[in-house]
Protein backbone atom coordinates (compact mmCIF):
# COMPACT_ATOMS: atom_id res chain seq x y z
CA UNK A 1 0.00 0.00 0.00
CA UNK A 2 2.80 2.37 0.91
CA UNK A 3 4.54 1.63 -2.41
CA UNK A 4 1.27 2.35 -4.29
CA UNK A 5 0.93 5.72 -2.55
CA UNK A 6 4.53 6.62 -3.44
CA UNK A 7 3.93 5.73 -7.10
CA UNK A 8 0.79 7.86 -7.21
CA UNK A 9 2.69 10.80 -5.68
CA UNK A 10 5.50 10.37 -8.14
CA UNK A 11 3.10 10.30 -11.10
CA UNK A 12 1.36 13.47 -9.84
CA UNK A 13 4.65 15.32 -9.35
CA UNK A 14 5.78 14.35 -12.83
CA UNK A 15 2.51 15.58 -14.33
CA UNK A 16 2.84 18.92 -12.52
CA UNK A 17 6.44 19.29 -13.68
CA UNK A 18 5.51 18.60 -17.31
CA UNK A 19 2.63 21.04 -17.07
CA UNK A 20 4.90 23.77 -15.70
CA UNK A 21 7.48 23.18 -18.40
CA UNK A 22 4.81 23.38 -21.05
CA UNK A 23 3.58 26.66 -19.60
CA UNK A 24 7.11 28.12 -19.52
CA UNK A 25 7.67 27.01 -23.11
CA UNK A 26 4.47 28.69 -24.19
CA UNK A 27 5.40 31.91 -22.42
CA UNK A 28 9.07 31.97 -23.44
CA UNK A 29 10.00 34.38 -26.25
CA UNK A 30 10.79 32.84 -29.57
CA UNK A 31 14.44 32.53 -30.54
CA UNK A 32 15.65 35.46 -32.68
CA UNK A 33 15.56 34.92 -36.42
CA UNK A 34 18.88 34.31 -38.13
CA UNK A 35 20.76 37.49 -39.07
CA UNK A 36 20.12 38.85 -42.54
CA UNK A 37 21.44 41.67 -44.64
CA UNK A 38 18.68 43.81 -43.12
CA UNK A 39 20.01 43.46 -39.57
CA UNK A 40 20.14 46.80 -37.66
CA UNK A 41 23.29 48.82 -38.19
CA UNK A 42 25.48 49.77 -35.24
CA UNK A 43 24.07 53.31 -35.13
CA UNK A 44 20.52 51.86 -35.12
CA UNK A 45 21.33 49.87 -31.99
CA UNK A 46 22.91 52.94 -30.39
CA UNK A 47 19.71 54.89 -31.04
CA UNK A 48 17.90 52.61 -28.61
CA UNK A 49 14.17 51.97 -28.42
CA UNK A 50 11.59 54.67 -28.98
CA UNK A 51 11.57 57.13 -26.09
CA UNK A 52 15.04 56.16 -24.85
CA UNK A 53 18.01 58.53 -24.86
CA UNK A 54 20.40 57.49 -27.66
CA UNK A 55 23.92 56.39 -26.80
CA UNK A 56 25.59 59.51 -28.19
CA UNK A 57 29.08 58.27 -27.40
CA UNK A 58 28.51 55.09 -29.41
CA UNK A 59 26.98 57.05 -32.28
CA UNK A 60 29.94 59.45 -32.26
CA UNK A 61 32.50 56.65 -32.22
CA UNK A 62 30.79 54.96 -35.17
CA UNK A 63 30.76 58.23 -37.12
CA UNK A 64 34.45 58.90 -36.51
CA UNK A 65 35.26 55.32 -37.61
CA UNK A 66 33.15 55.60 -40.77
CA UNK A 67 35.27 54.23 -43.67
CA UNK A 68 33.95 56.93 -46.01
CA UNK A 69 35.94 59.63 -44.22
CA UNK A 70 39.03 60.79 -46.12
CA UNK A 71 42.26 59.52 -44.59
CA UNK A 72 43.64 63.07 -44.55
CA UNK A 73 40.83 64.08 -42.16
CA UNK A 74 41.76 61.34 -39.70
CA UNK A 75 45.20 62.85 -39.17
CA UNK A 76 43.59 65.58 -37.05
CA UNK A 77 41.41 63.30 -34.92
CA UNK A 78 43.77 63.13 -31.96
CA UNK A 79 44.09 66.90 -31.84
CA UNK A 80 40.48 67.84 -32.54
CA UNK A 81 38.79 65.01 -30.59
CA UNK A 82 35.76 64.66 -32.86
CA UNK A 83 34.22 61.76 -30.94
CA UNK A 84 33.95 63.91 -27.82
CA UNK A 85 32.66 66.84 -29.88
CA UNK A 86 29.95 64.87 -31.68
CA UNK A 87 28.79 63.28 -28.42
CA UNK A 88 28.61 66.73 -26.79
CA UNK A 89 26.65 68.03 -29.79
CA UNK A 90 24.33 65.00 -29.46
CA UNK A 91 24.46 64.25 -33.17
CA UNK A 92 22.14 61.44 -34.20
CA UNK A 93 20.59 60.07 -37.40
CA UNK A 94 17.72 61.99 -38.95
CA UNK A 95 18.30 65.48 -37.54
CA UNK A 96 18.74 68.74 -39.45
CA UNK A 97 22.03 70.54 -38.71
CA UNK A 98 23.12 74.06 -39.64
CA UNK A 99 26.91 74.36 -39.47
CA UNK A 100 28.14 77.93 -39.16
CA UNK A 101 31.53 78.73 -40.64
CA UNK A 102 32.12 75.26 -42.01
CA UNK A 103 35.41 76.20 -43.67
CA UNK A 104 36.67 73.38 -45.85
CA UNK A 105 34.22 70.91 -44.34
CA UNK A 106 36.22 68.86 -41.85
CA UNK A 107 33.26 68.79 -39.47
CA UNK A 108 30.76 68.83 -42.34
CA UNK A 109 31.99 65.37 -43.32
CA UNK A 110 31.42 64.04 -39.82
CA UNK A 111 28.03 65.69 -39.45
CA UNK A 112 26.92 64.34 -42.83
CA UNK A 113 27.73 60.75 -41.84
CA UNK A 114 26.37 61.27 -38.33
CA UNK A 115 22.89 62.43 -39.39
CA UNK A 116 22.68 59.84 -42.17
CA UNK A 117 20.55 59.84 -45.32
CA UNK A 118 17.41 60.86 -43.44
CA UNK A 119 19.16 63.91 -41.97
CA UNK A 120 20.55 67.08 -43.52
CA UNK A 121 23.44 69.51 -43.09
CA UNK A 122 23.74 73.13 -44.23
CA UNK A 123 27.39 74.02 -44.77
CA UNK A 124 27.58 77.79 -44.23
CA UNK A 125 30.47 80.16 -44.88
CA UNK A 126 30.70 83.90 -45.40
CA UNK A 127 31.41 84.70 -49.03
CA UNK A 128 34.68 86.33 -48.04
CA UNK A 129 35.98 83.09 -46.49
CA UNK A 130 36.03 81.20 -49.77
CA UNK A 131 39.43 82.67 -50.54
CA UNK A 132 40.76 80.94 -47.41
CA UNK A 133 39.24 77.51 -48.08
CA UNK A 134 40.21 77.41 -51.76
CA UNK A 135 38.97 74.27 -53.53
CA UNK A 136 38.34 72.33 -50.33
CA UNK A 137 34.57 72.74 -50.43
CA UNK A 138 34.33 71.73 -54.08
CA UNK A 139 36.46 68.66 -53.43
CA UNK A 140 34.44 67.75 -50.37
CA UNK A 141 31.13 67.90 -52.25
CA UNK A 142 32.34 66.67 -55.64
CA UNK A 143 30.03 64.25 -57.49
CA UNK A 144 27.45 64.42 -54.73
CA UNK A 145 29.52 62.33 -52.32
CA UNK A 146 27.82 64.08 -49.37
CA UNK A 147 24.30 63.98 -50.76
CA UNK A 148 22.64 65.32 -47.60
CA UNK A 149 24.79 68.50 -47.52
CA UNK A 150 23.81 71.89 -48.94
CA UNK A 151 26.27 74.77 -49.22
CA UNK A 152 25.16 78.24 -48.12
CA UNK A 153 27.00 81.56 -48.46
CA UNK A 154 25.94 84.40 -46.18
CA UNK A 155 27.04 86.60 -43.33
CA UNK A 156 26.39 85.32 -39.84
CA UNK A 157 23.42 87.64 -39.28
CA UNK A 158 21.48 86.49 -42.37
CA UNK A 159 21.23 82.71 -42.18
CA UNK A 160 19.80 80.79 -45.10
CA UNK A 161 17.18 78.65 -43.35
CA UNK A 162 13.45 78.92 -42.57
CA UNK A 163 12.16 79.72 -39.10
CA UNK A 164 12.22 76.81 -36.63
CA UNK A 165 13.61 74.38 -39.22
CA UNK A 166 16.82 73.17 -37.58
CA UNK A 167 17.46 70.71 -34.74
CA UNK A 168 21.08 71.68 -34.14
CA UNK A 169 23.29 74.69 -34.92
CA UNK A 170 27.02 74.18 -34.45
CA UNK A 171 29.75 76.81 -34.60
CA UNK A 172 33.25 75.37 -34.18
CA UNK A 173 36.08 77.83 -33.56
CA UNK A 174 33.80 80.61 -34.74
CA UNK A 175 31.88 82.96 -32.42
CA UNK A 176 34.95 85.21 -32.16
CA UNK A 177 34.55 85.91 -35.89
CA UNK A 178 31.68 88.26 -35.07
CA UNK A 179 34.35 90.67 -33.88
CA UNK A 180 36.83 89.93 -36.69
CA UNK A 181 36.76 92.61 -39.38
CA UNK A 182 38.83 91.67 -42.43
CA UNK A 183 39.65 94.83 -44.38
CA UNK A 184 37.38 96.67 -41.97
CA UNK A 185 34.30 94.70 -43.03
CA UNK A 186 31.93 93.10 -40.53
CA UNK A 187 30.86 89.47 -40.98
CA UNK A 188 27.62 90.12 -39.14
CA UNK A 189 26.16 92.10 -36.27
CA UNK A 190 26.65 90.04 -33.10
CA UNK A 191 23.19 90.52 -31.60
CA UNK A 192 21.49 89.83 -34.93
CA UNK A 193 23.64 86.74 -35.49
CA UNK A 194 22.56 85.15 -32.21
CA UNK A 195 18.97 86.15 -32.95
CA UNK A 196 19.29 84.35 -36.30
CA UNK A 197 20.55 81.21 -34.57
CA UNK A 198 17.52 81.29 -32.28
CA UNK A 199 15.20 82.00 -35.22
CA UNK A 200 16.17 78.94 -37.27
CA UNK A 201 16.21 76.55 -34.30
CA UNK A 202 13.17 74.46 -33.51
CA UNK A 203 11.81 74.75 -29.96
CA UNK A 204 14.02 72.41 -27.94
CA UNK A 205 16.75 72.62 -30.57
CA UNK A 206 20.36 73.08 -29.51
CA UNK A 207 23.18 75.51 -30.28
CA UNK A 208 26.73 74.26 -29.62
CA UNK A 209 29.59 76.75 -29.66
CA UNK A 210 33.27 75.76 -29.54
CA UNK A 211 35.95 78.44 -29.64
CA UNK A 212 39.45 79.51 -28.66
CA UNK A 213 39.54 80.76 -25.07
CA UNK A 214 40.54 84.29 -24.18
CA UNK A 215 41.41 85.51 -20.71
CA UNK A 216 38.48 86.04 -18.38
CA UNK A 217 37.29 89.61 -18.84
CA UNK A 218 38.98 90.05 -22.22
CA UNK A 219 37.12 92.55 -24.44
CA UNK A 220 35.23 91.70 -27.61
CA UNK A 221 38.06 93.14 -29.67
CA UNK A 222 40.14 90.11 -28.70
CA UNK A 223 38.13 88.29 -31.35
CA UNK A 224 39.76 90.48 -33.98
CA UNK A 225 43.20 90.81 -32.40
CA UNK A 226 43.89 87.24 -31.22
CA UNK A 227 40.99 85.23 -32.75
CA UNK A 228 39.91 84.34 -29.22
CA UNK A 229 36.90 85.16 -27.09
CA UNK A 230 35.95 85.12 -23.43
CA UNK A 231 33.25 82.45 -23.12
CA UNK A 232 31.22 84.77 -20.89
CA UNK A 233 30.56 86.95 -23.94
CA UNK A 234 29.14 83.95 -25.81
CA UNK A 235 27.00 83.03 -22.81
CA UNK A 236 25.63 86.55 -22.50
CA UNK A 237 24.85 86.93 -26.21
CA UNK A 238 23.14 83.54 -26.35
CA UNK A 239 21.10 84.32 -23.24
CA UNK A 240 19.92 87.61 -24.73
CA UNK A 241 18.73 85.68 -27.79
CA UNK A 242 16.65 83.33 -25.64
CA UNK A 243 19.07 80.40 -25.61
CA UNK A 244 19.56 78.69 -22.23
CA UNK A 245 22.94 77.23 -21.26
CA UNK A 246 22.52 73.53 -20.46
CA UNK A 247 26.03 72.11 -20.74
CA UNK A 248 29.73 72.87 -20.78
CA UNK A 249 32.71 70.66 -21.57
CA UNK A 250 36.49 70.95 -21.26
CA UNK A 251 37.47 68.15 -23.68
CA UNK A 252 39.62 70.66 -25.60
CA UNK A 253 41.12 72.37 -22.55
CA UNK A 254 44.86 73.09 -22.47
CA UNK A 255 46.13 74.62 -19.21
CA UNK A 256 49.47 75.37 -20.87
CA UNK A 257 47.89 77.88 -23.25
CA UNK A 258 48.72 81.41 -21.96
CA UNK A 259 45.51 82.74 -23.62
CA UNK A 260 47.34 85.95 -24.52
CA UNK A 261 48.87 85.10 -27.90
CA UNK A 262 47.15 84.78 -31.25
CA UNK A 263 45.86 81.35 -32.20
CA UNK A 264 48.18 81.26 -35.22
CA UNK A 265 51.28 81.83 -33.10
CA UNK A 266 53.64 78.85 -33.68
CA UNK A 267 53.97 78.32 -29.93
CA UNK A 268 50.30 77.36 -29.59
CA UNK A 269 48.79 76.83 -33.03
CA UNK A 270 46.69 73.69 -33.10
CA UNK A 271 46.88 73.35 -29.32
CA UNK A 272 44.82 76.28 -28.02
CA UNK A 273 42.65 76.02 -24.96
CA UNK A 274 39.05 75.81 -26.20
CA UNK A 275 35.69 75.87 -24.48
CA UNK A 276 32.53 74.04 -25.52
CA UNK A 277 29.06 75.32 -24.61
CA UNK A 278 25.64 73.82 -25.28
CA UNK A 279 22.47 75.93 -25.32
CA UNK A 280 18.81 75.04 -25.88
CA UNK A 281 16.01 77.10 -27.37
CA UNK A 282 12.99 76.95 -25.11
Amino acid sequence: MRRLLLNVALIAATALSLSACGKRDAEAPKAPAPATSEAPAEDDRAMGAAGEVPDFEALAAATVADPRRPEADRLDDERRKPAAALAFMEVKPGIAVFELEAGGGWYTELLSHGVGPQGSVVMQNPQGFLAFVGDKVAERLRDGRLANVRQSLSNFDALDAPDASVDLVVWVQGPHELYYKPNGNSLGDPAKAYAEIARILKPGGAFVAIDHSAESGAPETTGNDLHRIDKIIVMQMADQAGLRLVGESDFLANPEDPLTVGVFDPSIRGRTDQFALRFVKE
